[in-house]
């Protein structure tokens, strides 16, 4: 059954988050005047990659919702267990502003979109929430490029867990062996995928040392996607991709 379709997931995949995250922080925080109460910019952004992690994996469990989640990581951050909910959307409103000021497209993202144009239908699959993803892939100016865009926190679940990726599987109306997921986290995205019945493909745009998930393929820069789809390496044959 040939893959008809591409889902991709967003964040440090298509669009570059780790840069916008560090660059927009470090202008929030100088803002703010709270680069000093950190030893260095590094570890004001270190401690708030941490914490996003934290509850980003408390949200992903569903244990909390996607607004408090915003709200426990500025109370941590700034060791303010007493902010008011207004209080903590007001912070985090500003530190989005820098944020999204540094946006940008992954040099190779255009190109792969269009080189994969005719051949593939295109939707997007992530553990964020729908305000968020739509809002950013419009001001981006790709947002016509999917045909499609599911969130976790409007789904109500997440990857990895397969109906993540079933629902976006019946958005498109199509099998899950008809369908591709490509994403930069190689459990969550990549072995979930292969789970839940796709080919699962591992961006891994940094070089790990580490090996793929059995059954999973990595590529290196989105530009080697449109080979590894071509080349139907599910069912037996050789991959040269690892």
């Amino acid at each position: 059954m040939p893959v008809k379709a591409v889902v991709w997931d967003i964040d440090d995949t298509i669009f570059d988050y780790a840069r916008a995250d560090t660059v927009g922080m470090h202008a929030h925080l100088t803002a703010e005047g709270l680069l000093e109460r950190y030893e260095s910019a590094e570890r004001a952004l270190e401690r708030w990659r941490t914490l996003t992690e934290h509850h980003w994996a408390r949200f992903g469990a569903g244990g909390i919702t996607f607004e408090a989640q915003r709200r426990d990581r500025v109370r941590d951050f700034l060791d303010a267990p007493e902010l008011s909910d207004a209080d903590a959307d007001a912070w985090f409103g500003r530190y989005v502003g820098h944020y999204e000021s540094a946006w940008s497209l992954f040099p190779d993202t255009l190109p792969t979109l269009d080189a994969l144009a005719d051949g593939y239908r295109h939707a997007v699959l992530s553990n964020s929430a729908l305000l968020v993803q739509d809002r950013k892939l419009r001001v981006l100016g790709v947002r016509d490029r999917f045909e499609a865009v599911l969130c976790a926190a409007d789904l109500g679940v997440s990857k990895p867990a397969a109906e993540a990726f079933h629902a976006v599987c019946t958005a498109l109306g199509l099998a899950p062996a008809e369908v591709a997921y490509v994403g930069d986290q190689p459990e969550i995205d990549a072995r979930g995928a292969r789970d839940a019945g796709l080919l699962g493909i591992w961006l891994d745009r940094a070089g790990s040392a580490s090996e793929p998930p059995a059954g999973v393929h990595r590529i290196r820069r989105l530009r080697e996607l449109p080979a590894l789809l071509r080349s139907d390496t599910r069912f037996g044959a050789q991959s040269t991709f690892g």
